[in-house]
């Protein structure tokens, strides 16, 4: 089979997506749907849903802000992904060649971290965005302030109870690169807002990957921060797939095929809920001091991963 038939088909792929089932906007409701209907509409059809004003009963979205958090919690010991670029996970130069660039981790009170943010420090910036269900494992006092039971709607429709809740506070400048992830997202807004980029995995033809050497950022120095390559256990260095484009400047003569990417921009705000399926690529901003939470639920492996693997593997035999 050559790159031309293979071009060829996927242009179908993508025309009659678009025709047959893919939105012209991201469905938006107020509330939240019934777990029938949100099986119905939303997760079986692989679709995004922004549920607004759907969580305004949280206490959290009364309470939880820089304030509250001084007063509360200001000895709180957090863990912190700090980079120079606000990329935590994305791609950075290294001796002239992109990598793919872990964050440095760094341990401190909460109080401190609070007034970095104020501060906008010009050499570091933070992000409490460690994803190890850190809600439950590292603020477990701020479990009380989350409605759980609103959410029963998700847990009912994938038959399981979320493999992590995290949490999520940081700077502006914090941006979470395109990539995808194996789990069905509950995304909550609590304070501020979050700009989403969203490409559904039947473009996965038209988002440019490859694989990158590994660094994470390590401090030289008072405040430097360098890129320290990852190492495998032969001493070669340690690859990994990621998208290769930034959708918010994409060098379309570079890659060509992300110009005829499908695309979806929202914006989710305080009270607001977006259900993002397994595999979609999404890339997010966020308004200063923006506070959010998600539910990981573990996808199913059924046939449509299985028909994601087959294109991911047709995509790689045409390059």
């Amino acid at each position: 089979m050559n790159s031309s038939i293979l071009r060829d088909a996927f242009q179908v792929l993508t025309s009659e997506a678009k025709d047959l089932f893919l939105p012209a906007s991201i469905p938006e409701t107020f509330g939240i749907p019934t777990s029938l209907e949100f099986v119905r509409d939303y997760v079986a059809k692989n679709i995004p849903l922004v549920m607004r004003e759907s969580i305004t009963d949280w206490p959290a979205l009364e309470k939880w802000n820089s304030k509250f958090f001084r007063e509360t919690i200001p000895d709180k010991e957090v863990t912190v992904a700090v980079t120079p670029n606000g990329y935590a996970d994305g791609l950075a130069l290294h001796d002239s060649e992109e990598h793919f660039v872990l964050p440095m981790e760094q341990t401190m009170r909460m109080a401190d971290f609070l007034s970095a943010l104020d501060r906008k420090d010009s050499d570091s910036i933070l992000y409490i965005q460690r994803q190890n269900s850190n809600l439950t494992e590292d603020f477990g006092d701020l479990w009380n302030d989350v409605c759980e039971t609103s959410l029963e709607f998700a847990s009912d429709a994938f038959n399981k109870s979320p493999d992590a809740v995290n949490f999520w506070m940081g700077d502006e400048r914090a941006i979470t690169s395109m990539h995808k992830d194996p789990y069905e997202n509950i995304y909550c807004v609590i304070s501020g807002y979050k700009d989403f980029i969203l490409i559904p995995p039947i473009d996965l033809h038209n988002v440019p990957r490859k694989r990158y050497p590994m660094g994470i950022y390590m401090q030289e120095g008072d405040n430097n921060l360098v890129v320290e390559q990852i190492l495998d256990e032969i001493g070669k260095p340690r690859l990994i797939e990621w998208v290769s484009v930034d959708p918010l400047a994409p060098d379309l003569e570079r890659f060509p095929s992300f110009a005829n990417a499908t695309t979806y921009e929202i914006r989710l705000n305080a009270g607001d809920i977006l259900y993002l399926p397994s595999l979609w690529y999404h890339h997010v901003r966020q308004s200063h001091k923006c506070i959010a939470i998600n539910f990981w639920y573990d996808m199913e492996y059924d046939a449509r991963y299985c028909f994601y693997k087959m294109v991911e593997k047709l995509c790689n035999y045409g390059q």
